[in-house]
């Protein structure tokens, strides 16, 4: 899955939190969300803090789809709450590889 793709599929899937989601696709996400917020807080800050809430939700929602490809249920991203520890323990979850087989969460994503 590439960058395009990745960006795409999230906002398909703004509000699913039921699926599964490849590492490729949480983490390209990830980076657009990250450049983004940079580029739109050099024009305005304004600007960059409605383009942080209008991704809040697909956010959120490839991140329970990338704790469901590990096993682990999205709320798990309540970590984010908890300094230091927490963040590190939820990128460790974030960054290993998912499940081959079925799991609780559903099958294994396609890409």
């Amino acid at each position: 899955m590439n960058f395009q793709e990745s960006i795409q599929q999230c906002f398909q899937k703004y509000a699913d939190f039921n699926s599964r989601a490849k590492r490729p696709e949480y983490w390209w996400f990830a980076l657009f969300t990250l450049l983004a917020s940079l580029v739109l807080g050099a024009v305005s800050e304004g600007v960059s803090i409605a383009f942080s809430f209008a991704t809040l939700l697909p956010s959120l929602a490839v991140g329970s789809r990338r704790l469901h490809d590990t096993n682990r249920s999205g709320w798990f991203q309540l970590l984010l709450f908890v300094p230091v520890l927490g963040w590190i323990a939820l990128i460790y979850f974030l960054v290993q590889e998912g499940d081959v087989d079925t799991n609780q969460y559903g099958e294994t994503p396609a890409n």
